[in-house]
């Protein structure tokens, strides 16, 4: 569908980048900010305001909905999230209920504020896919290996499964929350996806996060799937259930769009370090990467 002008949002758009969030942020902890509807809305708002993008990306945390069925789990400032008790067994397997709605009444609150500010501009809802989630809760914490997760996804697939079976009922919960509340689109995050090899993919992680993206086609609202290095893994996450498939800058949008097809919109993909380049050389890179696109 022909539009004006290429939509323009950013990955943490709201975030450390912008003064009035460090203000506003300033002694409250992370999963504290993500839990109160005032803090989202207006964390989430900030970037809108100060920038007029195209769309406002719900201000939360891929842990929050883990946290919120009583797991214990904490972003230290600096690390990252850090489980207090991995999961690693199936009697750990016990200690992650299932996420329903009256546990995050807080969320639609959040998502309800923000869509009656925005008007006509879209919320994107979003949520942590099950491998991402998977390797914070069995590493601890964030890795650069990921060897213990996929250890036990080898080692004892049926715990695998079983992990990611719960995750994406608790990622699914999550983003219907949102949806049923306001929100327009859902992105599914799989940050650490890139760590896999495809064959390994697409045996124990898509048919986890397809689940999720299946859910979400329910509601009618679009999809986007998006993974940090993972180039070799487009066509497999598309294939999951995506409309959209975000692409990191490693690969240029006409490789993506020729492993992709014409199936799937792509979204991306400046390097975020030409940010801090000069300002012809960020303006060029994006109108190049514009162009590219087209």
């Amino acid at each position: 569908m022909p539009v004006p002008h290429a939509p323009v949002w950013f990955m943490r758009q709201a975030g450390r980048s912008l003064p009035e969030y460090r203000a506003v942020r300033e002694g409250i902890p992370m999963l504290d900010s993500c839990r109160r509807p005032d803090l989202v809305a207006e964390i989430t708002m900030q970037p809108v305001r100060r920038h007029g993008v195209d769309a406002a990306i719900f201000f939360s945390d891929i842990v929050v909905p883990v946290a919120a069925v009583g797991l214990e789990i904490d972003i230290v400032p600096g690390v990252g999230p850090v489980v207090a008790e991995p999961v690693r067994t199936h009697a750990d397997l016990d200690r992650l209920p299932e996420l329903t709605p009256d546990a995050i009444p807080d969320i639609s609150e959040s998502v309800r504020l923000l869509v009656a500010e925005l008007g006509e501009t879209p919320l994107i809802g979003f949520a942590g896919a099950p491998f991402t989630l998977a390797s914070y809760l069995v590493e601890g914490g964030p890795s650069r290996n990921h060897v213990k997760t996929k250890a036990l996804m080898h080692g004892d697939p049926d715990l695998w499964n079983a992990l990611c079976a719960r995750l994406a009922q608790i990622s699914t919960a999550f983003l219907a929350v949102q949806v049923e509340a306001g929100a327009s689109v859902v992105q599914l995050f799989d940050s650490w996806a890139g760590a896999l090899s495809r064959a390994d993919y697409e045996r124990y992680v898509q048919p986890h996060s397809a689940q999720v993206l299946a859910a979400m086609g329910a509601f009618g609202v679009p999809r986007i799937h998006f993974g940090v290095g993972t180039g070799e893994l487009l066509a497999s996450m598309g294939a999951a259930g995506a409309d959209v498939v975000g692409v990191d800058y490693r690969v240029a949008l006409p490789d993506a769009i020729e492993r992709l097809g014409d199936r799937y919109a792509v979204q991306g993909n400046i390097d975020p370090a030409l940010l801090f380049a000069p300002w012809d050389a960020l303006e060029r890179e994006t109108r190049r990467i514009l162009d590219e696109g087209r």
